[in-house]
C-alpha cells in the first residue's frame, strides 16, 4: 500500500516562490567596492526576486534554454544571488567558477562545463580579457554593473548587466521543473589532476537546506542574521543563499570584503548579525583585527567553521574574548557540502572545560541524510568505538554519485559509498573526527602521525600565527614531520619554545623533527593550506645531522 500523499517536486522554484510570499520584506544587504571603501545596498527578498523574473526574462531574450550552462565570476552581493535563482529556476545551471583558480584551471572547467555565458564581476575583467582566445565554447560575456560604470572592453558580445535587464518585465512563467534537474555545477579544488565537476540537483539543494536548517545542523531561524563569508563561487556559499530565504533570515554579503577584518567587524556590528561562515583563515584574519582594534562583536553567537581543522586556540579565543561559539563542521564540494556538524549538545554540556574542547575539536555527528562509515585498506568497515582509524566513506541523497563527464571514479565504491580520503574516527555517539587526509599522512616508521594534530598543537602557542606540517624524507624512519611556522605580528617564537608546546600534546615520537619558520604558507583557492605546494616547496629539505 502506498500513502496517499501529493507528488510536489522539491525545486529551488519552490524556495523563491516560498519565501517572496512569506518572508519578501526581510533585507538583503551587500557591501559594493566603491573607491578605496566600500558602500552597502539594500533590498528585499521580494525585491531581489522580482529582478530575478527581469533577469530570466532577459535570458531567455538571448537564447539561453533550458539545460544551458552559465557561468559566473562573482563575489557574494545581491547580483549573484539574483543570478542564482533567475538561471536555475528557469531550468538552466548555475556553474559558480572559483575566480582564485590558476589560469589553466580556469580554462579547462569553463571549458569542460561547457559554459554558454559568463556573468563577471568588474574586479576579474582583465583576467577574463586576457583568456577570451581561450574559451571557444562562449556566446558572450555579461559584466555586472550599469551604464554609468561599463568600462572599455576588448570582450566580444558584453553587456552591461542592469542594461541588459533594464526594459524586461519583473514576471516570469517559471517552468515546472524535474526535482532532479540540475541546478549547478560547482568544480573540486583540483588538488591532483584536472578539477573535476560536481553536478547539484535541484532537490539535492532543497534536500540539503532543509536539513540545514534544523536545530541539529545549523539550526538557522527567521531571528537570525547571517553573513555568509564563504565564497558563493564555492558550494553555494555552503547552502545559505538557499536556506536563509527558506527559513527567513536576514542576509548579509561582504561582496570582494570576505578577507577584511575591518570590514567583517562593521558589517556584523552594523547589520547585527548573529551568525557567520568561514574557513578558519578569516578567522584568523577577524580575531587579530578585533583584538587590534579593541572591538566587541555585540551580537555574533555562533561562527560556524569548516574547510580544515579549527586550532582549539581559535575557539578559546572567540569564546573568551567575543563570547562567541565556534560551530565546526565538515563537508567538501562532492557532499553539498553538509556532512556533519558539531553544534552545541547535552552531551557537551555535561563535560569539563578541557573535555568540551576535545568534543569540539571533532567535527560533529553525521546529519540526517548523511550516512558514515570508516573502513581499512581491505574495505572491511571498522568500528564506531572512538580508537580505529580509517578512510570516511559518505552516501546519501545530497552526495555526489558521479562527476560531470567522468562518470564514476576509483572514489565511488561498488556498493554506492564515496571515499572522501580522509582519515577519520567515529565515537559510538557517532561523533567524527577527521585526523588528516589519506594524502597528507605521515608515515613514519610504518605508523601514522596526524598532521593536524601537530598543526593544532603548534598555533596554541601564543607567538604562533599559522602551522603547516609535512612529512619529509628521513633515512632511518622514511618520513619525519617538518613543521613550517608562521610567527604571530611582531612575535619571534624560538624552535624550542614551539617544539616544547607540541610535545606537551602529542605522542613523543610524534614530535617534529624539526621546525622552520616562513613569513607566510600556500593556500589553495578555497582557503586551505595547500600541502602540495608546501611539499614542492620543501622537496630538497634536509633534517639537521
Amino acid at each position: 500500500m502506498n500513502g496517499l500523499m501529493m507528488d510536489f517536486p522539491l525545486t529551488i522554484t519552490g524556495i523563491m516562490q516560498h519565501a517572496n510570499r512569506v518572508h519578501g520584506s526581510k533585507e538583503v544587504v551587500s557591501a559594493l567596492r566603491e573607491g578605496d571603501g566600500y558602500k552597502v545596498h539594500r533590498c528585499t527578498y521580494g525585491d531581489l526576486f522580482k529582478r530575478a523574473g527581469q533577469l530570466a526574462n532577459a535570458l531567455q531574450s538571448l537564447g539561453v534554454k533550458q539545460g544551458d550552462v552559465l557561468g559566473t565570476l562573482a563575489w557574494n552581493d545581491y547580483r549573484h544571488m539574483e543570478i542564482y535563482y533567475a538561471v536555475c529556476c528557469s531550468g538552466a545551471v548555475v556553474h559558480t567558477v572559483n575566480p582564485r583558480l590558476f589560469e589553466e584551471q580556469l580554462e579547462y572547467i569553463v571549458n569542460h562545463g561547457e559554459d554558454q555565458w559568463l556573468f563577471i564581476d568588474l574586479d576579474f575583467l582583465p583576467l577574463i580579457e586576457k583568456m577570451q582566445d581561450r574559451f571557444p565554447k562562449i556566446k558572450g560575456y555579461i559584466l555586472l554593473c550599469d551604464a554609468g560604470t561599463m568600462p572599455d572592453t576588448s570582450l566580444k558580445n558584453v553587456y552591461a548587466y542592469e542594461t541588459l535587464m533594464a526594459d524586461q518585465p519583473q514576471s516570469f512563467a517559471w517552468p515546472e521543473l524535474d526535482e532532479k534537474t540540475a541546478s549547478g555545477i560547482c568544480y573540486t579544488s583540483g588538488t591532483t589532476g584536472n578539477p573535476k565537476g560536481v553536478v547539484y540537483s535541484h532537490r539535492s539543494t532543497v534536500l540539503i537546506s532543509m536539513t540545514g536548517a534544523t536545530a541539529p545542523s545549523i539550526g538557522l531561524t527567521e531571528a537570525d542574521v547571517v553573513l555568509p563569508v564563504v565564497p558563493m563561487f564555492h558550494v553555494n556559499a555552503w547552502n545559505l543563499p538557499y536556506t536563509c530565504p527558506m527559513v527567513g533570515a536576514k542576509l548579509v554579503l561582504p561582496g570582494p570584503f570576505m578577507g577584511s577584518g575591518q570590514v567583517l567587524a562593521e558589517l556584523m556590528d552594523q547589520e547585527k548579525v548573529t551568525a557567520s561562515a568561514g574557513v578558519p583563515t578569516v578567522w584568523l584574519g577577524l580575531l587579530e583585527y578585533l583584538r587590534a582594534s579593541d572591538t566587541k562583536l555585540a551580537t555574533v553567537n555562533t561562527l560556524m567553521v569548516g574547510g580544515a581543522a579549527t586550532p582549539k586556540s581559535l575557539m578559546e579565543a572567540f569564546e573568551k574574548e567575543q563570547g562567541i561559539f565556534m560551530m565546526q563542521g565538515w563537508g567538501m564540494t562532492e557532499t553539498s557540502p553538509l556532512g556533519t556538524m558539531n553544534g552545541k549538545s547535552p552531551e557537551m554540556d555535561s563535560l569539563s572545560g578541557d573535555e568540551q574542547y576535545q568534543l569540539r575539536l571533532r567535527v560533529g555527528r553525521p546529519t540526517f541524510g548523511v550516512e558514515v562509515r570508516i573502513v581499512d585498506t581491505e574495505g572491511e568497515e571498522l568500528p564506531w568505538d572512538g580508537e580505529a582509524a580509517g578512510a570516511l566513506q559518505v552516501r546519501g541523497p545530497w552526495i555526489c554519485s558521479e562527476y560531470l563527464g567522468i562518470g564514476k571514479t576509483d572514489a565511488h565504491t561498488a556498493d554506492g559509498w564515496f571515499d572522501t580520503g580522509d582519515i577519520a574516527t567515529v565515537q559510538p555517539s557517532g561523533n567524527v573526527a577527521i585526523t588528516d587526509r589519506v594524502k597528507d599522512v605521515i608515515k613514519s616508521g610504518g605508523e601514522w602521525i596526524s598532521s593536524n594534530d601537530l598543526e593544532n598543537a603548534a598555533v596554541s602557542h601564543p607567538e604562533v600565527a599559522e602551522a603547516g606540517a609535512i612529512g619529509v624524507y628521513h633515512p632511518k624512519w622514511s618520513e619525519r614531520p617538518l613543521l613550517c611556522v608562521v610567527p604571530a605580528p611582531g612575535k619571534s617564537p624560538s624552535k624550542e619554545s614551539v617544539l616544547a608546546t607540541v610535545a606537551e600534546q602529542v605522542a613523543k615520537w610524534w614530535v617534529p623533527e624539526d621546525v622552520v619558520f616562513v613569513e607566510s604558507l600556500p593556500h589553495t583557492a578555497t582557503g586551505k593550506i595547500s600541502k602540495k605546494d608546501l611539499r614542492e616547496q620543501f622537496k630538497d629539505y634536509q633534517f639537521p645531522a
